[in-house]
């Protein structure tokens, strides 16, 4: 079985979307966190309790992060239950929070999530009341996030430390009809090669996700500095000063050094909601530059930029001929910047053969559920 903490460290889980756990790896290694350790859909590392607070809200790239409680081989129902028993609960759980169970089976004895949950929850009110003597839980209070993952026999009870997905910023009101997550989109912009200071320009703009994660990573604005997190209501966490930690971030701001961030698109109401989402991000809309225009008309005078796009993927067979055209008019756009990198993500297998041109390197990313392809043109 897995322990909880080691000399005041947490054994923790990050959850990374499948072909991000390298970035989500490199940048919890980059903020000073330990014992860092990549797998399929996640990246194992220790941290203390205010490194996790901080790495909330200062990671870019991965989707919600957890304490590790408990872990080991569960082929039964009765090994679930005492695998969650062994966990030393009124130290997470003053029996007032409401217990909110959530539970992922893939390839195990256990597959029944419902099951699991119910079982979970019983285990975690027995310990209580055998270690407390409580016999009253009125479940009134804030809720107290369990995730119960199961995966070839091997369960892992884990704390939500984040609450909502890490890809819920709070800057976007309305996601649009093909909605990119602010994770995904921050990683297209990391692994474009891109670095503050060099063009930026999105020719599908959208309602500005791409451009509003580059210009967070410019300023060093943490991209969690204006949400809540499910930590900040956990007992176990009261003698945290949360408000301390994240003027901290604050003060590492620097706003002078977004520059060279632009886009356009030809839909004037996704423009005028990219305005928003910039504002919404605290960013001033003057730092951002939005413009009318299609992308065949497009040329823009700077030089050696970056091209990033999340072109429409044609899902719909009577939208696909024309998304393929518009892969071409990418490829002229190239064409007509030859000093700019061109870098597009797209679930659609002809997009280099409508491009008109084998991409110099392809990166395999998953867009929610969604399978894509990111293609990078030097």
């Amino acid at each position: 079985m897995g322990g909880i903490v080691m000399e005041n460290m947490y054994h923790c889980y990050a959850s990374a979307a499948f072909g991000m756990e390298g970035l989500v790896a490199k940048e919890l290694k980059s903020n000073g966190l330990q014992d860092v350790r990549a797998d399929n859909g996640f990246v194992l590392f220790s941290s203390t309790a205010d490194n996790l607070y901080l790495s909330n809200m200062k990671l870019h790239f991965s989707d919600r992060l957890y304490i590790i409680l408990a872990s080991g081989e569960c082929k039964s129902f009765e090994d679930l239950f005492q695998l969650v028993f062994s966990v030393p609960w009124p130290d997470f759980f003053s029996g007032n929070e409401f217990i909110d169970v959530s539970c992922k089976c893939t390839k195990s004895q256990l597959m029944s999530q419902r099951d699991c949950q119910s079982i979970t929850k019983k285990a975690i009110i027995e310990k209580v009341r055998k270690s407390t003597g409580r016999k009253i839980f009125p479940e009134s209070g804030a809720h107290l996030y369990i995730q119960v993952s199961i995966r070839n026999n091997l369960a892992r009870v884990l704390l939500n430390t984040s609450g909502d997905a890490l890809s819920r910023r709070g800057y976007r009101t309305w996601n649009g009809e093909a909605p990119l997550r602010e994770t995904l989109a921050a990683a297209l912009v990391e692994l474009s090669g891109w670095r503050p200071g060099q063009p930026l320009h999105d020719p599908c703009c959208g309602t500005g996700t791409i451009l509003i994660e580059a210009a967070l990573i410019a300023a060093k604005i943490a991209p969690g500095i204006n949400r809540h997190f499910a930590m900040e209501e956990y007992c176990c966490f009261r003698h945290l000063d949360f408000p301390a930690l994240r003027f901290s971030l604050k003060s590492a701001e620097d706003l002078s050094s977004i520059s060279g961030i632009s886009g356009s698109d030809l839909d004037s109401s996704a423009l005028d909601l990219a305005r928003k989402h910039v504002s919404q991000a605290r960013l001033n809309t003057n730092m951002i530059s939005l413009d009318l225009q299609p992308l065949q008309e497009l040329t823009l005078e700077t030089e050696n930029g970056v091209f990033i796009c999340n072109p429409p993927y044609g899902e719909r067979l009577s939208d696909q001929e024309k998304c393929r055209r518009l892969y071409h008019d990418l490829f002229l756009l190239k064409k007509r910047h030859p000093t700019w990198k061109l870098c597009a993500i797209t679930s659609d297998p002809a997009f280099e053969r409508s491009f008109g041109k084998k991409a110099d390197k392809k990166r395999r990313l998953y867009n929610g559920r969604l399978e894509c392809v990111y293609y990078i043109y030097n």
